[in-house]
């Protein structure tokens, strides 16, 4: 017997106290109404409605029975909703890697954005890099990632991507610190400061492509895996960086400039695996992201002390939907 069922019928009944009414709300025929109640209090051994008066009423087991009934039905519905909920991304965790260097405003903006899309959802943030990530995403131990691009994303699933173009940190001293902008192939004779080759194989790859494709050949490539070791060599002369802007605003030592005809941008975009085993919330993550990304543009100053030439207005983010 289905249980659920007959005791939504007997509440029907129970509240209009009335058969023939019970069963127009409930759009059946009186008869098929009367032989499930029936077999319900047979399932029970107990009788619910009182028949011999001319009036339906409750039994003491009846009675007890409405109030039970009422509260297990009201919870049906809300596990049927919750479970509706999960299956859509808007309960539950979701376990999403960000790149180290994504900024702490950007972090925020996006938590914040995820708990107005989905307030049900808790979004544990990860910091990796996109090689792990890429592993993470494979292995399960991902759910979403937000990758730097080019990578390895075959299995994977992407969601928009963003774009900015990338400029070139500079000693504050150096000759080119006074031009408004640099050409790569102006930068030969600079070591290069560029982050580990594990972070992102197939980005670190091509940003040296693009660089000896201008001329540019880096004397030496330095690694550094965070902003300050990267702000410090700079400062230190021991090579030029390539950086969106803001990080280069943390050290007044540096300057920012734009470089000519934008060879280089930064691109990001998340990734999720595909197939039936993927995180109902991970594309509506990945959409998220790209919007606060978006959002969040770098718009560097054109020097980042304040005493250089003039400042050149931001290039905007741009998000490529595919």
């Amino acid at each position: 017997m289905d249980l659920l069922r007959h005791l939504r019928l007997f509440v029907t009944v129970a509240e209009e106290l009335h058969f023939s009414r019970a069963a127009d709300r409930l759009g059946m025929a009186q008869p098929p109404l009367s032989q499930a109640v029936r077999r319900l209090e047979r399932e029970l051994g107990a009788e619910l409605f009182d028949r011999s008066h001319r009036r339906v009423r409750l039994t003491a087991a009846g009675s007890l029975l409405w109030d039970e009934a009422r509260e297990l039905l009201a919870r049906e519905d809300r596990l049927r909703m919750l479970a509706r909920r999960a299956a859509d991304g808007g309960l539950g965790t979701l376990r999403a890697g960000v790149p180290p260097d994504t900024a702490a405003a950007v972090l925020t903006a996006l938590l914040a954005a995820c708990a107005g899309r989905t307030p049900g959802l808790c979004v544990d943030l990860r910091e990796a890099t996109t090689g792990e990530q890429v592993r993470l995403l494979a292995s399960g131990g991902l759910d979403v990632g937000l990758l730097h691009r080019p990578a390895d994303t075959t299995g994977l699933l992407l969601g928009p991507e963003v774009l900015v173009d990338l400029g070139v940190v500079l000693p504050r001293t150096s000759p080119l610190a006074g031009r408004p902008e640099v050409a790569l192939g102006e930068l030969t004779g600079h070591d290069l400061v560029l982050f580990p080759r594990d972070h992102a194989p197939d980005r670190y790859d091509q940003v040296l492509d693009v660089c000896r494709a201008a001329g540019f050949v880096p004397g030496r490539v330095r690694h550094a895996a965070n902003s300050e070791f990267l702000l410090a060599l700079v400062t230190a002369g021991h090579g030029v960086a390539f950086d969106q802007g803001p990080v280069a605003r943390k050290e007044p030592r540096v300057a920012w400039r734009a470089l000519a005809g934008r060879p280089l941008a930064q691109r990001l975009s998340g990734a999720w695996p595909a197939g039936r085993t993927a995180h109902p919330a991970a594309r509506t993550f990945a959409e998220i992201a790209a919007e606060v990304l978006a959002d969040h543009r770098a718009g560097p100053r054109h020097d980042a002390g304040g005493d250089g030439p003039g400042t050149a207005p931001p290039r905007p983010w741009s998000v490529v939907y595919g």
